[in-house]
Parts: structure tokens; sequence; C-alpha cells
């Protein structure tokens, strides 16, 4: 059959130098429990070009198109592409078509679109791509190109087509071409943003290559020129797969299951998901002041600060510290062209949703981990301006608010009273006021702020933000052990349920979650939290509780109003990044038996190797570096400080090849299912009998062994425990 001798030759090309890519598999999580499902992506890693199959999720049989690439992720989606075969009529235009025997890398994709008898493959460049079609219909042939949003598709030659899409108050642009003369079809000939490309009836194989561009036809020409020059479609693929080679044996592993292998290097993969370079040799567009730039300096752009922060930001800080240094200095440089430093930075400009100033713990994480290659004093400008002249409303940015005077005056954002009616316009509709969470994640912030402000040479600002990092003290209610929204005159809301108040997503006071999550969000610190607690003790009992507590509640009504706490285990919520950090904090309390406990069973039950392995939504990157981390045996608790806490390791063995080429080396000897608990830890030789490291004992390389046995050894990190954020200062 045709199908199966076309894609053969590239079977074979991508088993013929076997490597850690084999354990992908994008599949994973492609069925969303209530929430997003992930997208089997195929691209470079960080790079401009994203194409997945179009489907309702991993289980629909039917594909609509493929987009030539989206502007972000989960965004606008730009170009779409599918072949066609048959009589053209009205459907033709929106026909979705059967797919079989389908294979899929990050590298290259394959499918059987069976009901047309089409094979069609796909292989990515950075700004380019690569598809290949071969027809076994003895009908009309053609290739359908949609505009998703707004613009027009025009046929430049004989073999070469381009178009323009408009969305988000900006352009994507596209060159292609074929191997093969085409003519062109429109549905309707004045909008011209639906096409078919019409291929002669005796041709069985067309190659279309195109390259994108943010700036114009042209430079999409020259993007396809420079990365695919020819029609060698074997180029491609080596050029891909050795970009992900080099990625993902960044991190090598032995022992554990093929599953758990699969686990990790696809949340791995999904790891270089974003941000993506849209520098095009030398110039790029920037949505943030509307004009091209010329610079030869990569300019990044799609992230979700609250999303990413907490364990991506750290991995890739980690594993690529140039690069992570280039990302900040992309967000310095929309500082500057934008006048406020972005929240969510996408390529059509800042989406700045969710809340927090996190761009303040990405610089300062990156900063204490050695990161330098950006401008640090125009970073702390940008954060600062953020904090004292930007509202901190949920999903703003821009000038500050009535809100944000209470917010400097009082110390926290005041909350509305049950059924009171808002009376603030820069308030969203939807999202609300967040007040409790507000209040939380921005003294995190400003503690931040605080580290940069002495690390750029800006002390008497200091004092300042040390002071606004413990307003989380203003919304712990004491009597009742749990943080809790306050109104503008100083009173605790009542009625209140620290499990289910504050309407959908809980968004009257709480981000997405409730009480039972935020309570240990004061990532900064710890002790300070403690002791509102009433002490260690207390708060392990709390910390205890959290993990056995009931829903209160069916799991339906659960679910109908916090549709986020996916992943339950109690009131623990595996499936939202607020909890990443929370299983670890009991190395901060001297019981990290709990810690290894709990990580292994998270781990175990909640991420998986089939299409419902991801308990939440992944955030393009944001879950998955989670994943990354804590399988490994280790997390960065709190972004800002450079230490990690140990957990407990899946693997027999991780092997982190640093970008200064020393290797870090976490050994785990008999670790088993049963064996999960650390009884005996050494750290280049000497015994380590505490339940932490710091980002400078990792980057110096080494090797740090953990003995692991079925039953805990209460007594391994008891003492020597994590240091509490708050007096932690390295640049002391």
């Amino acid at each position: 059959m045709v199908t199966i001798s076309v894609m053969q030759a590239t079977v074979v090309f991508a088993q013929q130098n076997p490597s850690n890519i084999k354990y992908v598999d994008p599949r994973i999580g492609g069925v969303g429990l209530i929430l997003e499902p992930t997208r089997p992506a195929i691209h470079l890693p960080n790079s401009m070009i994203r194409v997945f199959p179009v489907r309702a999720d991993q289980i629909d049989d039917q594909i609509a198109y493929f987009p030539l690439t989206i502007s972000a992720h989960r965004q606008n989606w730009l170009f779409g592409f599918m072949p066609y075969t048959g009589a053209v009529n009205e459907q033709t235009w929106s026909k979705k078509f059967t797919s079989d025997n389908e294979k899929i890398s990050p590298d290259f994709y394959q499918v059987l679109l069976e009901d047309q008898g089409t094979a069609l493959s796909f292989y990515p460049a950075a700004k380019s791509g690569f598809f290949k079609l071969s027809f076994t219909a003895k009908s009309s042939k053609y290739i359908r190109l949609n505009i998703l949003n707004r613009g027009v598709i025009n046929l430049d030659g004989k073999m070469s087509i381009s178009g323009v899409e408009e969305f988000r108050g900006m352009k994507a642009y596209f060159y292609a071409e074929t191997n093969t003369p085409l003519e062109i079809i429109y549905q309707d000939g004045q909008k011209k943003d639906k096409a078919l490309l019409k291929l002669s009836n005796q041709v069985q194989n067309v190659s279309f290559k195109y390259g994108i561009s943010f700036i114009s036809v042209a430079q999409a020409k020259e993007n396809l020129a420079k990365e695919i020059p020819d029609w060698d479609i074997a180029k491609v693929h080596t050029k891909a797969t050795a970009a992900w080679n080099k990625a993902l044996s960044k991190i090598n592993i032995d022992g554990g299951t093929d599953a758990q292998k699969r686990v990790f290097y696809t949340s791995l993969y999904r790891s270089y998901e974003r941000m993506v370079d849209i520098n095009e040799y030398g110039k790029y567009y920037s949505a943030y002041d509307k004009k091209i730039h010329t610079s030869g300096r990569p300019f990044f752009v799609d992230n979700w600060l609250w999303d990413t922060y907490i364990a991506l930001e750290p991995l890739q800080t980690m594993l690529n510290p140039k690069m992570e240094g280039d990302k900040i200095q992309s967000y310095v440089d929309m500082y500057e062209q934008s006048g406020w430093m972005p929240s969510f930075a996408l390529t059509f400009g800042d989406d700045p949703c969710m809340t927090g100033n996190h761009a303040a713990a990405w610089f300062l994480d990156a900063y204490n981990k050695g990161v330098s290659n950006f401008d640090l004093k125009k970073a702390y400008e940008g954060v600062k301006k953020n904090s004292l002249e930007a509202t901190l409303l949920p999903w703003r940015n821009g000038p500050a608010t009535s809100l944000d005077s209470f917010y400097a005056r009082k110390g926290y954002m005041p909350a509305l009273k049950p059924g009171e009616k808002e009376t603030v316009k820069e308030v969203h509709g939807f999202e609300k006021r967040q007040s409790v969470s507000v209040t939380l994640e921005n003294s995190f912030d400003d503690w931040c702020i605080a580290q940069l402000a002495k690390a750029s040479g800006n002390e008497k600002d200091g004092n300042l933000f040390l002071n606004r990092a413990a307003n989380y003290k203003n919304v712990y209610r004491a009597d009742k052990g749990f943080v809790w929204p306050k109104d503008a005159d100083g009173n605790w809301i009542e009625p209140f349920d620290p499990k289910f108040s504050g309407g959908q997503g809980g968004r009257e006071y709480f981000t997405e979650n409730n009480a039972y999550t935020y309570n240990w969000d004061v990532k900064h610190d710890l002790s300070g939290l403690f002791e509102l607690m009433g002490g260690k003790v207390m708060a392990e009992e709390k910390l205890d509780d959290l993990f056995r507590s009931s829903l209160g509640r069916s799991k339906y009504n659960l679910w109908y109003t916090f549709p986020d706490a996916t992943g339950l285990v109690g009131q623990f919520v595996m499936g939202n990044e607020p909890s990443f950090h929370i299983p670890y904090i009991y190395n901060y309390l001297g019981a990290p038996w709990k810690t290894q406990k709990r990580i292994r069973m998270l781990m175990d039950t909640w991420y998986t190797d089939n299409l419902f392995g991801i308990p939440g939504d992944e955030d393009g990157g944001g879950m998955t570096a989670f994943v990354v981390f804590s399988m490994m045996g280790f997390f960065p608790v709190t972004p800002g400080v450079p230490v990690y806490s140990i957990g407990s390791p899946v693997f027999n063995k991780a092997s982190i090849k640093l970008d200064n080429g020393k290797t870090f080396t976490l050994n785990a000897k008999n670790n088993s299912a049963e064996n999960k608990y650390v009884i005996r830890a050494e750290l280049n030789g000497k015994v380590l009998n505490r339940s932490w490291f710091t980002h400078e004992e990792l980057t110096n390389g080494g090797v740090l062994n953990l003995v692991m046995g079925n039953m805990p050894d209460k007594n391994w990190g008891k003492t020597d425990l994590p240091p509490s954020s708050i007096t932690y200062n390295p640049l002391k």
C-alpha cells in the first residue's frame, strides 16, 4: 500500500539513532480531567513553529486541520492546513477526516487520513515546517488552507503561496512552496480567507514547505530559505532529532519502569514548549511597542508566569542558564517598550492573567543561581514600578486603582461582604478581587523585590518591600487557623467556609483554590507561618489534615464550583500549581519522611503514561516541570532561595549535565516502589544529615548518594532544616 511504503523510510530513519526521545509520548495527558487536554505538539525546543492535529482531544478520531503554527500556548492558532480529495461542495471547507495509524514524536508526526486514503507527515524547523502528503485517491486532489482568524491567502506563482492573518492586534505571515504546480479556488472571492490549492490528478506525492513570520511575507520567505533551502525531508528530520537529543540528554536516568521513563521524558519534552524565540535572523516584531527591532539576541515570548515561575523557570535555570538570561532580558525589553513589566508575556502583548508580580520571583531566582546576562538594574526598576504604581488586581495591568491605594495603606486587599455589590470599576467582572490570594502572592513578590533592591544597589528600598512582605500576616486568622478574607473596615468576613467560600473558583477571595491550599502560600516566611499556626507541631498536624480532610460535599458540587481542584488527596490539589511546594514543607518541619511518602504516592497516582496522565491543566510546562524535579528526587520550594528540598527519587540514578561542563548525579541505592524512604545520605562522600542542598552544591558537580528503605528513619533531616526564606539572604 502506498501509505505504508511512503512512511516507512521515515520510521526507519527515526530508529537509527535511539536516544531519550524514544521515551517521549506526546499523547500523555491528551484527555483532560475536567479541564484542558495537552496537545501533542511537534516543534523544536523553544521555537516558533508548533504544530499538532486539531481535534477535541486525543480520543477524538477526527482531525479538523493542522495549524501552521500557534501564536502562543492555548491561544490563537494560525493558518489551517489540510489535504482534501473529492468533489467540492459546501462541506469541503470545514470537513473533518478520520485518522488512523498515528505516530507522534517531538521531531516528526505521521497519520493516515483513512477516509480519503491520504498519508500525511510533518517535520519541524525553528521558523518553518515541512508537510509531506501521499495520495492514493484517484479523485480530485487539493490542499485546503483556512485563515483561522481574519486575513487572506494568495497564490504568488505556479508553485508558491502566501498569506497574512490578523489576530489580537497584530499580524502573522506565511510563505509556502510546493513541488508541484497549483491552481487556487476561493470559497469567497471577496474575502479570500478559505482556499483550495488544486493539484494535478496525476500527482501522488506532494511536498509543502513553509516559513512563518510576524514581520512580513518577505521575511517568512527568508526564514524558509535559511532553514529548508531544498526538498530534502530527511535533512529537516535529522536536525530536529539532533535538537531534541541535545535537550533530552541533559538529564539521563537509570532504573525505574519504562512507564516511569515515558512520564519523565515526556514531561521534560513539555518543559521545552515555551518560551519561544521570535527573533527572525536579526530582527523581531514586538507587540509591546508595535515596532520592528534589530537585534542579534533572542527575543522570547509566550510565558504564563503564575504557572511557570514555580517549577518551569527554575528547571530551565538549572539546565539552560544562558537561555534563561535571554528570556529575562526579553521581559526587561518588553518593560522598556511598554512601560509595564508583563505578566503573561505573549506574542501579541501582555495578557495579564491570574495574580501576582511574579517576574520578581523569577528574576531573583535566576540571579541567585548565577544568571547574570540581563540588565539587573532595569529589571528591578520594572518590578518595583509594577509593585508600587501598577494595579495588583487579578487579570489587570496598568495604573493603580483605589483598591491599590488601600493595599498600600492597610497591607491587605479588602474583600466584599457576602452579597455586597462591587463598586470599583477596574475589578474584573468574572475574576473578582481574589483578595486573600492577591495579598499572599504580592507579599512573596515584594520579599523578592527587597532582595533585588539590595542586589541592584537600591538598598534604601529594602525596608519598604520587607515591610510589604509581611502583609500576609494581615489575612491570617489565628483563632481559626486559616488565611481568611477581611473587609475594608478590618473585620473578618462571615460566614466563611475555608473549604468552599468565594463563589466560582473561590474568586471572591482566592485564585482557583480554597483556603486549605492558600494556607501554605507563604513561601518566603515558612517559619513565620508556623508561628502563626501555633508552632511546628501544630503546623505539622495542620499539614497532615490537608491531605486527610474530607471534601465536605459531593465531588459534583465541589467541581462545579472548583473545577481546577483536580488530583485531590483530601483537600490537597495535585492538579494546580499553588500546591506544588506543599508536600515538601514537611522538610521544614523536621519530618522529611512524610515528604518522601507523599511525593512518591503523588507521582505514582497522578502522573501516569496514558491519556489521563496529567491531573490538571499542564499549561505549557508549568506542571510537567514539577514532575521532572520530583521524579529526580528534589524540588525548589521557594523561587529566589537557591536551595533544593529532597523528596523521594523515582529512579536509581539521575545525572544532570550542567551548562558549566560538570555533572551532578543523584544515586538512590536499594530504590524500589516499597523503598521510598531516605535512611542515609552522602554528598560527595560526606555524610549528609539534612534534607536539602544548595544550587551551588549542584552546579559544582558531584554525587548525592541516598540509601533507600521501606521504613522511614524519622531522625534523618530532623534538625538541620532548610533555611527559612525570610532570614536567608545570600547577598549579605
